[in-house]
């Protein structure tokens, strides 16, 4: 990270010391396009030091559009250049983690680019970069129907172990087909870009935008809602199925809803620039949620990078356990000793239980009780053990219509040791903190 933030500072360095100002436009012809390119590579910036241009100087056009085209870069832009390269850091990171699936990775660090380009493509295109290098007019366009089919079936790959099949090349269709009509305006010469991106500026519209762009920001609303529909199928399938830890259910549930987000977030952005506006909070709230998605899977791969798997990892997590000697008899036996030692016993009030304590009461070694918690169970003692505690708690505050409980007491009772702690674990499974679930079960 500190690496990237050093890069992102280089580049803003760069961009103050040595990029000149955007020059002056506003004849729309081919010549004046080439002049300006021109002018550009030599950084020569001043329109008006060139006779060629003198006879554009009075007109009203030329008067309005310097201050629309000049370079300006600003701290929204500076931002949004440091998660792009944030986001490609972690698009190679992600994609250099061996022990992650490989189809899985390559969709997910694939997903991760194609936003962080996207990012990038913004930044560009909001400091006016795109006048100064005008092979970046349209650059991350093409990515335009790849966000929901790469998000679909990457959470297909790691809920469902799912094994890809000829037919669903047809996924890819839309952006095969969209290709075949853009690639021609990449083959373009700078020149011939730049003539492109002045025609809509000096019409009052925006010059990185495609005189297409309403057709084409339609068909991208169709294509995430449609494949927002398909993850939600997903979604609730592999939460039916409870084949997931509870970890990475989170990570999908998110993931998932951060999506949703991001449609609604696109629609209104949409919106925006179908009417050629391209400033203000709907604007930017697009890039916002993209920027969320990038930084949530980089805490992700950071904290827990174990929910890149999904199920995956849970056959990992059996593997580790093929040689441990325990036996198919004597682990369903520690399961049933285990669940008696949590339902009639209540060993979870204990606020000093551990892993050792548990195995002990089992007569057993702490490695069969760890086996025996991951493979029945699919989670960790300790979400083993919080479990039951909030599921105790939960019950304590039901049962208290009269509020006469105080929370550091249930706390205590259920085998915390402070209310930090248990604040923190009841949220967590419940969403609310526990003075919230009294004040709902006392109002209901």
């Amino acid at each position: 990270m500190r690496l990237i933030g050093a890069l992102a500072t280089l580049f803003f360095l760069f961009t103050f010391g040595y990029a000149s100002p955007i020059a002056d436009y506003s004849d729309v012809s081919s010549d004046v396009a080439k002049k300006s390119s021109y002018n550009l590579s030599e950084n020569n910036a001043d329109l008006n030091v060139d006779s060629d241009f003198m006879f554009i100087t009075d007109s009203e056009d030329f008067k309005t559009l310097p201050d629309d085209l000049k370079t300006e870069f600003s701290l929204l832009s500076f931002i949004y250049l440091y998660v792009a390269l944030i986001g490609f850091y972690i698009a190679v990171m992600v994609n250099l983690n061996k022990k992650t699936d490989l189809i899985a990775r390559v969709l997910i660090s694939g997903f991760i680019f194609i936003h962080s380009f996207f990012i990038l493509h913004i930044c560009i295109n909001i400091t006016n970069y795109q006048y100064e290098y005008p092979h970046t007019y349209l650059m991350s366009t093409s990515f335009s129907f790849l966000y929901g089919p790469l998000l679909y079936f990457y959470l297909k790959r790691i809920t469902e172990q799912y094994t890809f099949k000829k037919v669903d090349l047809l996924h890819f269709t839309p952006t095969i087909l969209f290709l075949i009509y853009i690639v021609p305006i990449y083959l373009m010469s700078s020149e011939s870009k730049l003539s492109l991106m002045l025609n809509r500026a000096s019409e009052n519209l925006n010059g990185a935008d495609s005189q297409y762009i309403t057709l084409i920001v339609a068909l991208k609303l169709i294509s995430l809602i449609a494949y927002g529909y398909f993850i939600r199928k997903v979604y609730l399938k592999s939460k039916t199925k409870n084949n997931l830890s509870p970890t990475s259910r989170v990570w999908q549930r998110n993931m998932y809803y951060i999506h949703v987000s991001y449609i609604i977030c696109y629609a209104a952005y949409g919106i925006l620039i179908t009417n050629n506006m391209s400033s203000g909070i709907l604007y930017h709230s697009q890039i916002i949620a993209m920027a969320l998605m990038v930084m949530y899977i980089g805490y992700s791969a950071n904290v827990q990078p174990h929910v890149f798997n999904g199920s995956f990892s849970i056959n990992r997590l059996f593997y580790k356990y093929e040689k441990s000697g325990l036996t198919k008899s004597l682990s369903h036996e520690l399961k049933e000793n285990l669940i008696g030692l949590f339902i009639k016993d209540q060993v979870y009030k204990e606020s000093n239980l551990c892993l050792e304590t548990l195995a002990d009461k089992l007569n057993t070694t702490r490695h069969n009780t760890s086996q025996v918690i991951n493979e029945h169970f699919e989670m960790s003692f300790h979400e083993l053990i919080n479990t039951y505690r909030i599921q105790e708690a939960k019950e304590l505050l039901n049962n208290d219509k009269r509020k006469n409980l105080n929370i550091i007491d249930i706390a205590y009772e259920v085998g915390y040791n402070n209310k930090v702690t248990f604040n923190k674990a009841f949220k967590k499974d419940t969403k609310l903190t526990p003075s919230q679930y009294q004040r709902n079960v006392v109002e209901a």
